[in-house]
């Protein structure tokens, strides 16, 4: 065969052949399975192109298996998908496809192999291998596939500009694939991604969130981020984050250009994590500067308040680009408006009050705060970067041994406000969370150990002072 494949691979690949033959149609694997066994990469999903019936050909696939995979399909599309082991086998007929100007949706008819090669998004994802008797593990590459492959090279099998105005979204796959792989957009390729930049917006935000999620969990984010930026799709899709852009000068002080700044921390962040909502916080981390720069006289450009900005802004982010509302998006609201924390306390003398504050309001998430501080130093000066790790070293230090000795992360208060209530026959009220708050304050602060009996006499002792009697 011209591909490298497992001997797993190949024995589903003769009992499709087989399917094929009983049926009487030629049948293909073709796209991302031959791309990527070409390359070297691993997949595990396969798509089959056949000259008739896909869904036909799932079926009777289906019962070369044993034990016999489930067949979902779906008529409407003309598609069906089994799923063998670990393999994931997609079926379909070969298609031509035409569109309208308003919809990335096309009108879809029978097709050749040609065909159906033609309507693919990019020359490294038409190649076919042929599953038939005749010429089984021939490669069918009629676009020089294999010769951009060699070269890493992205570029559309047809005039790119039709390519993109047919199926817009195929502009942020060239960028995501060009990310993935490391190749290069052909230049009249990418040309064509900015002149028909406006045709993005026919596109559903649940399909540009996926491709920018993609883009994000790549290896080295910041390719695909940069070429976003330089064809102007960013500006449509997340203008707040191109907003970030450029470096004014005020008496000859300036300021970074925090848009490139955000693109190292999301690459230091990827070299250390695979978590996505942990690589977003590092998007979004600085979100807010534009909103929120100043030049003082005497001292420069200031960012007073970016990190709470910013936290307001997630919600609003996340809404727009179709993210989720859940804990993810409040995961990364966190992270965003405590990012400066750890970095306060590398500047003072830091006293067992501030860590445990620090501990208390990242939780579960110190280590992931962490994480993003140490990717968010991205100075040139070796010096100022080793001395920034050991800072934030000590940070760690101090963190760990109060928490051992108060272990406050995770941590709920010894006395509830039901308790308080209960405790005081007191109804709900401002009462209620002063002196919730009143404990809580009197535990960060250190005047009283993290322990029932403590807190249980701090609260009847303030009580009283606030005339509030405790009868037992």
């Amino acid at each position: 065969m011209y591909i490298r494949c497992t001997d797993k691979e190949l024995n589903i690949f003769n009992k499709i052949a087989k399917a094929a033959t009983t049926l009487q149609v030629p049948c293909y694997v073709i796209g991302g399975f031959v791309r990527d066994s070409i390359i070297g990469r691993n997949t595990k999903d396969i798509d089959i192109v056949c000259i008739g019936d896909g869904i036909a050909l799932a079926h009777v696939s289906a019962e070369q298996f044993s034990p016999k995979p489930v067949v979902n399909f779906f008529k409407n599309f003309g598609t069906a998908h089994i799923k063998v082991q670990d393999e994931e086998i997609e079926f379909v007929g070969a298609r031509k496809e035409s569109y309208t100007y308003d919809s990335r949706k096309p009108q879809v008819k029978a097709g050749t192999l040609n065909d159906d090669q033609d309507r693919r998004d990019f020359t490294i994802n038409a190649l076919a291998i042929s599953l038939n008797k005749e010429n089984f593990g021939e490669l069918i590459d009629p676009f020089n596939g294999i010769d951009d492959i060699e070269q890493k090279i992205i570029k559309t099998p047809l005039p790119p500009a039709q390519t993109f105005s047919d199926d817009p979204l195929r502009m942020m796959r060239a960028i995501r694939f060009a990310t993935q792989l490391n190749f290069t957009i052909e230049e009249k390729t990418f040309a064509a991604i900015g002149e028909n930049k406006e045709r993005i917006k026919i596109v559903s935000g649940e399909r540009i969130a996926d491709e920018l999620n993609k883009i994000l969990l790549c290896k080295k984010p910041s390719i695909g981020f940069d070429l976003l930026y330089k064809s102007g799709l960013l500006k449509i899709i997340f203008p707040q984050m191109v907003d970030l852009a450029g470096a004014e000068y005020i008496d000859g002080k300036g300021h970074k250009d925090n848009f490139y700044h955000t693109l190292q921390v999301i690459d230091n962040i990827a070299e250390n994590t695979d978590d996505l909502w942990l690589r977003w916080a590092a998007v979004l981390h600085d979100i807010a500067k534009p909103a929120t720069k100043k030049f003082e006289e005497g001292h420069g450009w200031t960012f007073h308040g970016h990190e709470v900005v910013g936290g307001r802004m997630v919600p609003k982010i996340f809404a727009k680009l179709k993210l989720p509302q859940n804990e993810k998006m409040r995961f990364v609201r966190k992270l965003v408006e405590l990012h400066l924390r750890p970095i306060s306390l590398t500047k003072e003398n830091i006293t067992d009050s501030a860590i445990r504050r620090l501990l208390f309001d990242a939780g579960e998430d110190f280590d992931a705060l962490m994480t993003l501080c140490n990717a968010d130093i991205t100075s040139k000066n070796k010096q100022k970067v080793k001395r920034f790790l050991e800072n934030f070293e000590m940070v760690r230090q101090r963190s760990a041994e109060v928490e051992a000795s108060d272990q406050l992360r995770n941590w709920q208060p010894p006395i509830t406000g039901e308790l308080i209530m209960q405790i005081f026959n007191l109804a709900p009220g401002r009462a209620v969370g002063d002196l919730k708050n009143a404990i809580r304050e009197a535990i960060l602060e250190g005047d009283i150990p993290n322990e029932y009996e403590a807190a249980f006499d701090f609260m009847v002792q303030k009580a009283a002072g606030m005339g509030i009697l405790y009868k037992p």
